[in-house]
């Protein structure tokens, strides 16, 4: 096995830990839940997944190359809220915000990825213009969008607890 096979091996294990433990953040933040073991597993996965991508062979500006400096700065935010200001106050409602915003770019790179290694998927859309890779990061993006919204509702608006 190659060194690049094994790097690459572990690129995905970190990526699917990161979804994993964020879907779990994501569903504690709608029950009103801190979880702060499994945030601290989804932020270090999630910092890790980005900073792993750009060791890859890849050269000169990619979109995936702008997608994790833009990951990291909303992880940067999301650990400042989360870490430095406590979640107090307006920093809570920013750490849903960038914490969800992280886990939906984690998606977004499956979905991409997905589409380009799955047999079954790159048939339907080999070039990733065709309607089903657009509905796919369609219903990812909305599911996102109203699930951030629900949690930002429900993090906020119960007494936190802490599991």
């Amino acid at each position: 096995m190659s060194g690049l096979a094994i790097f690459t091996g572990v690129h995905v294990a970190i990526s699917l830990a990161a979804i994993g433990s964020g879907i779990v953040v994501l569903l504690g933040m709608l029950k009103g839940k801190r979880l702060d073991r499994w945030n601290t597993l989804f932020l270090g996965t999630t910092v890790a997944t980005s900073v792993t991508g750009f060791g890859f062979p890849i050269h000169g500006f990619t979109p995936g190359i702008g997608l994790g400096i833009l990951s990291l700065l909303v992880l940067a935010v999301a650990i400042y809220a989360r870490y430095v200001r406590q979640l107090a106050g307006v920093w809570r409602l920013v750490y849903v915000v960038s914490a969800t915003a992280a886990l939906y770019f984690n998606v977004f790179v499956l979905i991409v990825q997905s589409f380009q290694k799955v047999p079954s998927l790159k048939a339907l859309a080999p070039t990733q213009t065709e309607l089903p890779f657009a509905l796919a990061q369609l219903v990812a993006f909305v599911t996102f969008i109203v699930l951030g919204t629900l949690a930002t509702k429900r993090f906020r608006d119960h007494p936190v607890s802490v599991a």
